[in-house]
């Protein structure tokens, strides 16, 4: 069993932890990347837009998954 709300707190933590968490390593790594890519990008200004996005939609899809491995 997942708790959905150390997911979405692991995320909230650091993007991708919560995927991690979930048990989605690759998934995980790759937002990893991509969040650390897009802070990178907030010098060319287009990373205020693509971070904030990317942090909360990992927040969403952890928990996301943390109910639907629960379910199953």
């Amino acid at each position: 069993m997942k708790n959905p709300g150390v997911a979405a707190v692991l995320s909230f933590f650091f993007c991708g932890l919560g995927q991690i968490y979930n048990g989605q390593i690759l998934k995980g790594i790759i937002m990893l990347v991509c969040y650390a890519i897009s802070a990178l990008m907030m010098y060319v200004v287009i990373g205020f837009i693509t971070t904030p996005i990317l942090w909360i939609w990992g927040m969403y899809d952890a928990y996301r998954t943390a109910e639907k491995k629960n379910r199953l």
